[in-house]
């Protein structure tokens, strides 16, 4: 896998904390987002452990990136734009941890997931590189 789809791909996954655009430090909020099963490649149990996860709003953007990540590198290129398209349009927007230690506003993030998806990024067989 090149280094560039590894390094884009770190990005994308999202660590377990959020915060809202206007959170400062004590409004940081741990979530299960299937951190760890998305970072060891375990894309069945990512969305497995998302799904199961009744604390995350259906319209979480965390939910639908992570979902997408995991629905996209499955080859189910419909799921993963539809979430990552929901998560592009949320009129609330947060910034969320990137695996890199990153705070990236989630439409961006999703965004950016959009554009892997059209370049065919997700459809590697390579490991991810994480923290």
């Amino acid at each position: 896998m090149a280094i560039g789809t590894t390094l884009a791909l770190a990005l994308l996954m999202q660590a377990p904390v959020q915060v809202s655009q206007q959170a400062d430090a004590s409004t940081v909020k741990p979530v299960d987002v299937a951190f760890e099963e998305l970072s060891e490649g375990n894309n069945s149990a990512a969305i497995k452990r998302i799904e199961q996860n009744e604390e995350l709003e259906n319209d979480d953007p965390a939910r639908l990136i992570n979902l997408g990540i995991a629905h996209a590198r499955q080859g189910k290129d419909f799921q993963a734009r539809e979430m990552f398209t929901a998560a592009a349009r949320l009129e609330d927007r947060i910034r969320l941890e990137t695996a890199e230690g990153d705070w990236v506003d989630s439409r961006v993030l999703a965004r950016r997931a959009l554009a892997m998806l059209d370049r065919g990024e997700f459809r590697t067989n390579g490991r991810v590189a994480s923290r």
